[in-house]
């Protein structure tokens, strides 16, 4: 027996996709789907269902974790749009609740994100010797954002691994953005949990990002996010007092192949 899959890439957050999957061991098979040496290679697996007018999401990491995901959630949308003819505004179901998405143009898709809840500004915190200040929040995931200078050559899993765990975000832990300021642009690299490594972009990442630079003065909305792999992604709201709302996440997206592996 086989499963198709497709693989596709949110600005370089790179996702395995499965259609209509038996509900159960889908976190088994993200595990062996996901693994770069002996499965396909993802940073998370995408299982879809079909649903009038919209898709039912679930997506779990490489570990096998059920999270969020921003630009996995993009890919799944521009692969409904491609491949089961669901118009080019549709409705998500998602562990984080009901949202909208729409494919803007082609390869391009912006998706309505939870509110940033939780903002904490100005943690202090150590970290592997080293000091530094961390601004929690969650935008559909529990993030630290963390300043860095450098950061083409920041040792960001190192640092990344340390702050992940850090006993002021126990006891699930975070994703750990380091930013660097471009102009009104913000560069970022991301380690996220569940994949236990840098991956090449992450939307929930850069909405964190986004609104913690906002709220320290750094830019304004709509911000650009230059994300490792070098792609860009806009992440635009409405503020509101302290608030961030109605949020927007829009980006790249491009399926790379397509194939089947023994189930």
């Amino acid at each position: 027996m086989t499963v198709r899959f497709w693989k596709l890439s949110g600005a370089g957050n790179d996702f395995v996709l499965v259609a209509e999957p038996q509900r159960r061991a889908l976190a088994a098979l993200a595990r062996r789907l996901c693994d770069r040496r002996q499965g396909v290679g993802a940073d998370g697996l995408l299982a879809v269902w079909h649903r009038r007018g919209g898709l039912r999401l679930r997506y779990f990491n490489a570990d096998g974790s059920e999270t969020f995901c921003g630009n996995g959630s993009r890919c799944a949308v521009w692969w409904a749009f491609r491949h089961r003819g669901v118009g080019r505004r549709m409705r998500l179901w998602t562990c984080a609740g009901e949202t909208m998405a729409r494919v803007v143009r082609r390869e391009c898709v912006s998706l309505d994100m939870p509110e940033p809840r939780h903002l904490r500004l100005g943690l202090r915190i150590r970290a592997r010797g080293r000091a530094f200040v961390a601004h929690a929040l969650d935008t559909g995931v529990p993030h630290a954002v963390v300043a860095a200078r450098g950061l083409a050559r920041f040792p960001v899993e190192d640092y990344g691994r340390a702050i992940r765990r850090n006993s002021r975000f126990r006891p699930e832990g975070v994703n750990v953005d380091f930013v660097e300021r471009d102009g009104e642009a913000l560069r970022l690299r991301t380690y996220e949990r569940g994949v236990e490594g840098e991956t090449w972009a992450c939307g929930t990442g850069a909405v964190a990002a986004a609104v913690v630079g906002w709220r320290l003065g750094w830019t304004r909305p709509p911000v650009t996010v230059i994300v490792r792999g070098g792609e860009t992604l806009r992440v635009s709201f409405r503020a509101e007092g302290s608030a961030a709302r109605e949020v927007r996440l829009e980006g790249p997206v491009r399926e790379v192949f397509q194939g089947e592996v023994l189930a």
